[in-house]
């Protein structure tokens, strides 16, 4: 039996750039570009109603934040931050780098060296997302970028103090009040007092991702991310009123989230929607919850766990959340998605906040080809070689020279002969005209 929808969405996600979008975001790069912080300064007003002397926060101006948090909230940014931070470590450990010889006396390896500077971008918007500042600074740091340039933006003209202080305790070097467009395209670019990056990473709204995709290239970005997305598989054990709280925790993210779930009982997929209504009924966010579940909420039925697994890879979604007897088993059956939460203990919010692994995930089906950010996206895996022996030298010579001239190039055949001369005594005529 076909898998049988339950609830369909009434929007499909918008998977095209929004030329709208797309041309305000161009106007903005390439008048920073032109003018830099004048520029900067100006959108900034615009957008944010924000012009202080200097966009860049003073360690005083930090101290001042840091200590309008309270205690428990650093006490909870630290120890989120001391979590992100094992994990990044224990991924850097498996990176290795190393050198074989390939054949005696040629010899090659790659080593890992980190990106010079890297920007982190941390949005304010609705929400203050401080946790995104462990996600992309501790991150960085553990890879070993050495500088690391924060860009948050004021909240209502206010600024956002426990955002600073994430951004502080993860290590930043350097950290502006500044948002949208205008950040990444100063960060990217460079001012007169905002240094160029080489690499921008955090999450954002539709125009600070479309800034990084025409950035991109100029600089390296961690990935081209859209709306939050969660789905979760569930087979006839899992609890509805469970299913129905993690699908809306990640529906207040904005109106335009899919929230999807894949099940085996039509019992857990009726009751899960009859949850979804009575909770969005009291809900504090259920203005943007509510909108999301409405128009892009979808609740599919499946006769099998296999068919269940099959359905979730084709959606490949950002985060995919297993509520089965055997959760692990997804391990196996899957391969595309953005991060796995296995079992009930385990929610997507602790992803999202605290318990380690990354929340700059891959969306809109991306998660068929790319993982999220990781330490392993601040590090330029590079290749070197060396070969020490004179003949091993010359027989390579001689294979260069035919693979280059079976491609007709002659220019490359002819570095290869040089080497088959001087190291193995065979004889080019080019060789010697050339030294006449």
């Amino acid at each position: 039996m076909p898998a049988r929808h339950l609830k369909s969405p009434g929007l499909q996600p918008n998977k095209t750039v929004n030329q709208t979008v797309a041309d305000i975001v161009k106007g903005v790069i390439d008048d920073v570009r032109a003018n830099g912080d004048k520029a900067v300064r100006q959108y900034s007003e615009k957008f944010d109603k924000w012009s202080p002397e200097s966009f860049k926060l003073s360690q005083a101006q930090i101290d001042e934040c840091i200590s309008k948090v309270s205690e428990q909230t650093i006490k909870d940014i630290k120890e989120a931050q001391s979590n992100v931070r094992k994990f990044a470590e224990a991924q850097r450990k498996t990176i290795t780098d190393f050198e074989i010889e390939l054949h005696p006396g040629v010899f090659m390896g790659h080593r890992n060296n980190p990106i010079s500077s890297a920007g982190a971008y941390i949005p304010g918007g609705r929400y203050p997302l401080l946790a995104s500042a462990h996600m992309t600074i501790i991150t960085a740091k553990v890879a070993g970028v050495k500088n690391v340039v924060a860009c948050t933006p004021p909240i209502a003209g206010q600024i956002p103090n426990a955002t600073v202080a994430a951004a502080h305790f993860a290590g930043a070097d350097e950290i502006f009040l500044l948002g949208g467009t205008q950040a990444i395209a100063a960060m990217a670019l460079g001012t007169e007092t905002i240094r160029k990056v080489d690499f921008i990473a955090g999450p954002g709204n539709a125009f600070v991702a479309d800034a990084k995709r025409q950035l991109f290239g100029e600089i390296g970005i961690d990935l081209l991310a859209g709306p939050t997305e969660v789905l979760i598989v569930a087979d006839d054990v899992a609890n509805p009123f469970t299913v129905a709280t993690d699908l809306l925790s990640q529906a207040e993210h904005g109106p335009d989230t899919p929230a999807v779930l894949i099940t085996t009982s039509e019992h857990v997929a009726t009751e899960t929607i009859r949850y979804c209504d009575e909770i969005l009924k009291e809900m504090p966010t259920a203005e943007l919850a509510g909108a999301s579940w409405r128009d892009y909420g979808e609740v599919v039925v499946v006769d099998s766990m296999d068919e269940a697994y099959a359905l979730a890879d084709v959606y490949a979604s950002e985060h995919v959340q297993i509520l089965t007897r055997q959760p692990r088993e997804a391990l196996d059956k899957m391969t595309n998605y953005g991060a796995l939460f296995l079992g009930e203990r385990t929610c997507v919010s602790y992803g999202d906040k605290c318990i380690g692994t990354n929340h700059v995930l891959p969306t809109r089906g991306t998660g068929r080809y790319t993982g999220g950010l990781w330490v392993g996206k601040y590090l330029k895996t590079q290749t070197y070689q060396e070969i020490r022996d004179d003949k091993a030298s010359g027989e390579m010579g001689l294979l260069c020279g035919r693979c280059s001239r079976a491609e007709n190039f002659e220019g490359h055949a002819r570095s290869g002969d040089l080497r088959a001369q001087l190291y193995l005594g065979e004889k080019y005529e080019w060789i010697d005209k050339a030294q006449v």
